[in-house]
């Protein structure tokens, strides 16, 4: 929709666009779609690593919108700077708040699954309302439920027909290709995944002894000699992502492509996929992947920034998100 724009979205003096440390190239390319200028905004660390962070114009009356993916090696920092930005902006009597997360840390622990354990994913949800976020746009919780821990707007976006049209153009005999749920909660999503793609479905049942880790027990449904492709919502360490591939193999799979929304890439990722035997792993830019679409690496991105730009589009024209995207963009 917005590749053609052909007219400035400022239409008002109110709307600013700023972004943090976590992901300024993709904010730059939301910006460009919305023909909107990234504003000042200074960021910075005292000697003792406390972060400062101050608006170089004013905001008063704004509406303000911050684009920050919360991942990588310092994503506390990250979280403790865009709650920062928020108050700074909040105090400086911004009109409204409106954080944009393309990947939403501390997700994974959303209900306790053992006696003493925290839910990070609601904490996440409190440190936000409380330091002046007035809305969140997402995109791909690791699950919908997480919507329910917030008392503010969020709008949930889902980049899983995006990852559909990159397979749509690749030349795939359909009648013999399945998508592979790597887990039965992330079966749902493998679902539609399969419907947008007029394919077969197949599911991975696994045990998690530990974090981090899994291994394959069985497979319903049947992949022996097709291609599979295995999609989930988020690829860390890829060490339970490669060990299923090899456990698929070994049961007769023949070409594998991974995709995912969140390409984490932590520790020995990059190098595990790159060695793993599969075709491709194909991400979003959600998270910055500087060694995706090298020259002899595995690791493909495609941009999530037309759908944030639509969401910011909508929430600013007060239309809703469903009116711009159509049909079913949730999980």
């Amino acid at each position: 929709m917005f590749e053609n724009l052909s007219e400035p979205l400022l239409v008002a003096r109110n709307i600013k666009l700023y972004t943090g440390t976590g992901n300024p190239e993709l904010a730059r390319k939301v910006a460009d779609i919305l023909h909107l200028e990234l504003q000042g905004l200074l960021l910075e660390k005292f000697a003792n690593g406390e972060i400062y962070a101050r608006f170089d114009e004013s905001v008063r009356g704004d509406e303000v919108f911050f684009i920050q993916s919360l991942a990588g090696v310092n994503v506390n920092d990250l979280v403790m700077e865009t709650l920062i930005v928020a108050d700074a902006a909040k105090r400086a009597s911004a009109n409204s708040f409106t954080v944009v997360i393309p990947h939403y840390a501390y997700a994974r622990q959303d209900r306790k699954a053992a006696a003493r354990e925290p839910i990070t994913a609601r904490l996440m949800a409190n440190l936000l309302e409380n330091a002046g976020v007035d809305r969140v746009i997402t995109l791909d919780l690791h699950q919908g439920q997480i919507q329910g821990f917030f008392d503010i707007p969020v709008s949930h976006l889902t980049a899983l027909y995006l990852l559909g049209d990159y397979f749509k153009s690749k030349s795939l005999d359909w009648e013999n290709t399945v998508v592979v749920s790597p887990d039965m909660g992330r079966a749902k999503a493998a679902k539609k995944l399969s419907d947008y793609l007029d394919c077969g479905l197949a599911i991975a049942h696994k045990s998690r002894p530990r974090h981090n880790e899994s291994a394959v027990m069985g497979i319903i449904g049947d992949i022996k000699g097709k291609t599979c492709i295995v999609n989930d919502d988020m690829i860390d360490t890829a060490g339970t992502l490669c060990a299923s591939v090899v456990k698929l193999k070994e049961m007769g799979a023949g070409d594998i492509y991974v995709c995912a929304t969140h390409g984490v890439f932590s520790g020995p990722a990059i190098e595990r996929l790159n060695n793993a035997p599969i075709e491709e792993c194909i991400v979003t830019d959600a998270i910055p992947c500087p060694a995706a679409n090298q020259k002899g690496s595995k690791i493909k991105t495609i941009t999530i920034a037309n759908e944030l730009a639509e969401a910011i589009y909508a929430v600013y024209t007060d239309r809703p998100v469903s009116d711009i995207f159509g049909g079913d963009f949730n999980l």
